[in-house]
């Protein structure tokens, strides 16, 4: 399988695969009040098993084409991670998320990763319109829609009960070809 450097700093972008349930969940579990703050991402991962339950229901969606999980590691430790979601290569849209532990956070870890996914949807796969949605209140994920050059769309006000409070979601998103000049900037400034 594939392992991409994102950097010199030993960050990999992997597949997070059905083997990895344990170590799946051992991560969850050190970041788990942090990553549930808006969202409820692995709230359903309690052991083992339902972590590899987790990871199969992926990697079937993986093999639907309509979804995938991608690991973050640092120095060998899985630390968070990127995901498609909504993926429909036929329609051209697709919307990414991602999810981080507290010891993780200020590296720019999920920025460079989330490079290399939407590179590739957009790229390889010929999505026109990626997505971004987050929480109002989850300034660290708007922080890096701004930072991948995404356009707001708009607020589903208060549309998401999460932990007893109702949270308004903002809609991101980058359409190809903004993606590609941003890309084009980036690289033409790094010569």
């Amino acid at each position: 399988m594939y392992t991409m450097s994102l950097g010199d700093d030993g960050a990999e972008l992997r597949p997070l695969e059905v083997w990895h349930a344990e170590e799946f969940l051992a991560h969850l579990d050190r970041g788990r009040e942090f990553i549930g703050q808006f969202i409820p991402f692995g709230s359903q991962v309690t052991d083992v098993a339902s972590a590899r339950e987790t990871l199969r229901r992926y990697a079937e969606l993986r093999a639907a084409d309509t979804a995938s999980y991608h690991g973050i590691w640092l120095d060998g430790k899985l630390v968070g991670g990127v995901l498609t979601l909504n993926f429909d290569a036929e329609r051209g849209n697709a919307e990414v998320g991602c999810w981080l532990e507290p010891a993780a956070t200020g590296r720019g870890l999920i920025t460079r990763a989330m490079r290399i996914l939407i590179d590739w949807a957009v790229e390889d796969r010929g999505i026109h319109r990626v997505e971004w949605h987050a929480a109002s209140g989850n300034l660290p994920s708007i922080n890096v829609a701004r930072r991948l050059g995404m356009s707001r769309d708009g607020v589903l006000r208060e549309n998401h009960l999460h932990g007893g409070v109702r949270h308004d979601t903002e809609i991101w998103s980058v359409l190809a070809a903004e993606w590609r000049a941003a890309r084009a900037r980036t690289a033409h400034n790094d010569h």
